[in-house]
């Protein structure tokens, strides 16, 4: 299933901005939701839909992640990718971009389809947790950060990150009711 349009307009709970409606923008919401109501996470430190941008064989590329969430000092500590399919086959795909976001790379990853969760380390990508226990408090993150450092970019492992990246979104990109890419 794609995501698509529900005509309809949602009040973002982090930013309060007025979102369109889709399939599974509820359920980002809910999940923002979780984050600080349930975990403890402070609001400031998460931001909704964040790009990550970069080009690829000169052509741009974009693809956001769901919620980034920061750590006291502002820096990336987790990213948390919607999946609209099972967690297990997107797994590569989040770890890619957690690894490539716009203020460098954060430690940790979580893909969820909103029935299951995944915690990953981006370094490694070994999968430290499964279920939605697995979505650490506040409190915890904290320790996990500390047992799971980023993972190092020199530019050249860098732009093959990128092109990987690319390659696992490009699925997901056009050719449904959209324009395929050439």
């Amino acid at each position: 299933m794609h995501e698509v349009s529900l005509d309809q307009s949602i009040q973002d709970y982090l930013t309060g901005e007025n979102l369109e409606m889709t399939t599974y923008e509820d359920l980002r919401q809910g999940l923002a939701r979780l984050l600080v109501e349930e975990k403890g996470y402070p609001k400031d430190n998460l931001s909704p839909r964040v790009a990550i941008q970069f080009h690829v064989d000169d052509k741009p590329f974009s693809r956001n992640v769901d919620i980034l969430v920061r750590d006291g000092q502002g820096r990336p500590a987790l990213a948390l990718l919607f999946c609209s399919g099972t967690p297990e086959t997107y797994t590569r795909e989040a770890m890619y971009a957690a690894r490539l976001l716009p203020d460098g790379p954060a430690p940790l990853v979580i893909v969820t389809d909103s029935k299951d969760a995944k915690l990953l380390s981006a370094a490694s990508g070994k999968v430290l947790a499964d279920g939605f226990v697995a979505i650490p408090s506040w409190e915890e993150l904290q320790n996990l950060l500390a047992e799971h450092p980023a993972p190092d970019l020199d530019p050249a492992r860098l732009a093959r990150e990128q092109r990987v990246f690319y390659m696992y979104s490009g699925f997901l990109e056009g050719c449904c009711g959209q324009e395929c890419p050439t």
